[in-house]
Parts: C-alpha cells; structure tokens; sequence
C-alpha cells in the first residue's frame, strides 16, 4: 500500500488558515489532494489536522481516496514537529511496516501528479531506502570565511554551463513505515533524489510567497490545463439550486418569487463579451426565469424540461451551432442535471450540490453554493 499524509494545521500565524485559503481559485490542501487523486499509484490519502473548518473543506468534495485524520493537540502546537504527527498516524493506524509512507506538504501546490507517479517509479525500483525531492539552484554561494561554496570565482561559468547543486524545495518525501518508526525520521537508509523543475523551488510561508506562487502557478501548471482543454463554445446552466439558491419564496398573495445573485449576472455578460453563446435549460417554466433569461441576455432558453430532456436540449442546440458537446460548459446541482455533466466538455456544480453530482469524474466543484455566486465562479474558469 501508498499512503500519502498531509500534515495542514489550522493555526498558522504568517497567514491565517492558509491550507485552505483559496490559491488560484482553490483551496491551497486541495492541490495536492487532487493530484495524489489523480495518481494510480497511490491508495489513500490522509489529511491530518485538528482544524474542523480544514476537515469541512476536504470532506465537501467529492474525493475517493481520502481521508481527514483529527492529530492531536500536541502534535498540532507551533514548536510540534511533522515527525512527531507521522509517528502518531502511523502509530494510531498500525499501518504494516512494508507500507510506502509518502510525507506531502501542502505549501508546495505546484507539485503535479506527474511528479508523484516518478518519484514513486524510482522508489520502486529499490535502488534507495528513502527519497526526498530537490530542485537544481544554479546560485554562487559563499562561505561567511569570504571563500567560495560551490564554484572557482576565478574561472566563473556561464550560467547554462554551471551544473549547480540540489536544494531541498520540501515538496514530499517518501520511505518505508518500517524505516519510519525506527529512525524517528522522513528520510532515512541510503537516500535518492527525486529532481523536480526549478519553479517548484519556493514554499507558501509568508504572503510575499503566495503572490510569487501564483503567478508560477499559472505559467507553467494551470497553461498546460487550458492547451489540452477545447476551446468552450456554448454555457449552459441550471436554476433552480445554481442560479438560485433552490429556495421558493411566496408573497402573500401567493406570487412565487426567486432570489438571483447579480455576480451571476456579470458572468453571462463576460461569456458573451468572449463570444460564447449562452442558454438555460431549466425543468421548471415561469415568467420569473423568462424575464431574468432577457436581462441576463441569454441566447437560448428551454424551459419545462423533464428529466432526461436537459441533455437532449443540448445536443438541439449544438446542432443549431454546429458544434460538438465537447465544446459546451454545463453547471448543474441535482440529480436531473446528472446524465448532462457527464457528457460535456467542461463541468461544474455548485458547492452544496448533491452527491451523485459531486461525484461525476472530472467535475469541477465550486466554493461558492448555489444562488451565492457559483456560476461566476465558473465562469471565470471558463475565460
């Protein structure tokens, strides 16, 4: 078995519940939970934290492998280190002694699940005992005594020319739970190490480091995202629980009202300042979303749609585009919006969706509910 542990306490000082303050529009723990979700390799995964706002966060989305593990409070106190929370978890699971425990650290979210399948490729070879990850530094660095580290100053290289050294990023580290409980220790044994790219040499501690990271984060992680994924032609949305807040408001009278969030608005107005048409399809049919359907502008509108007939709307539609299904971004809360989100390109649920929503393979799963925002939310990861 794979165990991969991430340690994320919920007390840090330099930034305040930084593990799931949202990095890039994510919570930063979530990167590395997804990527290790994504790796074949690896059979579970445990959170350890004693933070019920961090376990709330994780246990919201739709994972498969993982688990939160509540630490103790001593081994989640500011001078408690992450060899102390390993011992615990690997003591309170009584995890076999053959099992591969993999140490992930949150603050480093450029890791990529490219980078844990060859890390743990290497491992299983047995040439080592334990491997940790590094990056090559191409910096001169100098001994306080005025003499140089790791380069002759009278016969400079040229940057390109200059082999470096390897520096330690952080990023995770991998042994036996045998070697584990009997060194105290992440690494020990005859130790490899796993090289990765130089941009992942920096750690999310301080706020400076977070700015840093997110632009890195999008020039070389998230591009790669938008050059495999199609280009989106076509958005099309649920109301009742996405638009909305699936709430139903009556007047004394006995008018039905609904409540939308003006943030959704703006995000129909920039899909169509792209230049990507826009439409609803919704099983309900009431003038309240056909007057919200003409402010919000929308170029097409299926209203009254039963179940099984949201997916047959779309391929309408994109028969009247000339486009393919792969080309349209589709965001839905329920169970009639399932057979939709699974035949898209790109997909998306609100926050508070239910379950068998969530755990569509590839769905993207908002931060933000339904009626609060969620469809600007995905929009902005359509443009």
């Amino acid at each position: 078995m794979v165990i991969a542990f991430i340690p994320v306490r919920g007390g840090s000082k330099s930034i305040p519940l930084k593990n799931i303050k949202p990095f890039c529009g994510k919570p930063l723990v979530c990167w590395n939970i997804e990527a290790l979700e994504n790796c074949p390799e690896v059979d579970g995964i445990i959170v350890a934290t004693d933070s019920d706002r961090i376990e709330e966060t994780v246990t919201s989305r739709p994972y498969k492998k993982t688990k939160v593990y509540r630490r103790s409070a001593e081994n989640a106190c500011d001078t408690a280190s992450t060899e102390s929370v390993m011992l615990e978890y690997i003591r309170y699971a009584r995890l076999p002694a053959d099992d591969i425990f993999m140490l992930v650290q949150a603050t480093s979210p450029l890791t990529e699940t490219v980078h844990f399948t060859e890390a743990l490729t290497m491992y299983g070879k047995g040439g080592y005992d334990s491997i940790l990850t590094c990056v090559r530094n191409r910096r001169f660095f100098w001994n306080e005594d005025g003499t140089s580290m790791n380069y002759d100053y009278r016969n400079r290289p040229r940057r390109q020319d200059f082999s470096g050294v390897l520096m330690e990023n952080g990023a995770f580290y991998i042994n036996k739970v045998r070697n584990i409980l009997e060194s105290g220790n992440r690494l020990s044994g005859h130790i490899g190490v796993y090289e990765m790219p130089e941009y992942t040499a920096t750690e999310i501690d301080e706020p400076d480091d977070w700015i840093v990271l997110e632009n890195l984060m999008r020039r070389h992680v998230l591009f790669k995202c938008k050059e495999t994924e199609k280009r989106i032609k076509l958005f099309l949305c649920d109301v009742d629980g996405t638009l909305t807040d699936g709430g139903m408001y009556y007047s004394e009278n006995g008018d039905e009202m609904k409540r939308f969030n003006t943030r959704d608005g703006m995000g129909f107005r920039l899909l169509r300042e792209a230049g990507i048409k826009t439409g609803i399809i919704t099983s309900e049919d009431t003038r309240i979303v056909e007057n919200r359907a003409k402010k919000l502008k929308v170029d097409f509108l299926y209203q009254g749609v039963r179940a099984g007939g949201k997916l047959a709307a779309a391929k309408e539609i994109c028969g009247r585009l000339g486009i393919t299904l792969d080309e349209v971004a589709y965001i839905g809360d329920d169970i009639n919006c399932v057979e939709l989100l699974e035949a898209v390109g790109l997909k998306g649920c609100p926050a508070d969706a239910c379950e068998e929503v969530k755990s569509i393979v590839g769905i993207h799963v908002m931060t933000k509910k339904g009626g609060e925002g969620c469809v600007r939310e995905f929009v902005q990861k359509i443009i």
